[in-house]
């Protein structure tokens, strides 16, 4: 499977361009989808998931024009934004139903089997019978997967979908989306590193609409070999460094900021060299 994004634009009324010209090719398995806030991320995720048309650029699908063929793609797709709501005093069983419906499984018996299924994939089935309102920030997740999976998608579009959880909740989450992208095209939007590191086989990072990179995790980190130096410095020193080196991040560690810098050769002055990791990768590539 495939997803084939050419030349895609999107500027909206107030003048903000969104997608410039974008271009990105993406095959089975789990990719993420890096950026900073108003990159263009859930932009690209809305017009993936057929919620808004952008003004130029195609994009296919298997062969089917995404952009042309909603209908179709529709049932071939599953997507997970950031925030949804669901009814209140309505059981998980009861909306997943509902859904299901909308989705156009209409034999009772095949819809309670996926239903019934989803919700041990999810780990909700035991709690089938509570209003959906009344779940956790990481059940709510877990169950909006539940929703996205019906009717057996092949491209699965996830938008930010760990924020706010707890570390154990994430986690679960992330297994979940480990065990459903091995037979799928699996997107996930996101601006936690840590996500994309440990999830996925196919990244990109976008920033104002534009792709700056693209590959695999491992390779991308490995090109900053021997570029990454290290070093800890006192709170007064941080201009000082910022003005000298390409710092690119610094961090408190101990009570005191500790800084990597991009330098193709070791710069003395107290630095030593660090194995590099994704978020030097993230960082070093958008400044």
């Amino acid at each position: 499977m495939e997803l084939i994004i050419e030349n895609l634009s999107k500027t909206y009324a107030n003048g903000v361009k969104a997608l410039n010209s974008l271009d990105l090719t993406i095959g089975t398995g789990m990719f993420g989808l890096l950026g900073p806030n108003g990159a263009g991320k859930s932009s690209l995720m809305r017009t993936l998931a057929t919620l808004q048309e952008p003004d130029k650029g195609t994009i296919i699908f298997n062969g089917m024009d995404l952009i042309k063929e909603k209908t179709q793609i529709k049932q071939t797709l599953g997507y997970l934004p950031q925030q949804f709501g669901v009814y209140p005093r309505t059981s998980a069983k009861e909306l997943l139903h509902h859904f299901a419906v909308l989705k156009g499984i209409d034999d009772k018996s095949d819809r309670k089997e996926m239903v019934d299924f989803l919700l041990h994939q999810v780990n909700l089935y035991q709690d089938q019978k509570k209003s959906v309102h009344t779940f956790s920030g990481g059940m709510k997740q877990r169950f909006g997967i539940a929703m996205a999976l019906l009717g057996d998608p092949k491209l699965i579009i996830v938008d930010e979908p760990t924020a706010g959880l707890d570390p154990a909740e994430r986690n679960r989450f992330n297994n979940l989306l480990s065990e459903i992208s091995e037979e799928k095209v699996v997107i996930l939007s996101t601006h936690i590193v840590e996500d994309v590191k440990d999830l996925c086989n196919d990244m990109a990072i976008i920033n104002r609409g534009n792709v700056l990179l693209k590959g695999r995790p491992s390779d991308l980190i490995s090109e900053l070999n021997g570029k990454i130096w290290e070093k800890r410095i006192t709170k007064d020193e941080i201009s000082e460094y910022e003005e000298n080196y390409d710092v690119i991040t610094s961090h408190l560690n101990e009570g005191k900021p500790l800084i990597h810098i991009y330098n193709d050769e070791n710069p003395n002055h107290g630095f030593h060299s660090v194995s590099p990791d994704l978020e030097d990768v993230y960082f070093s590539t958008l400044k």
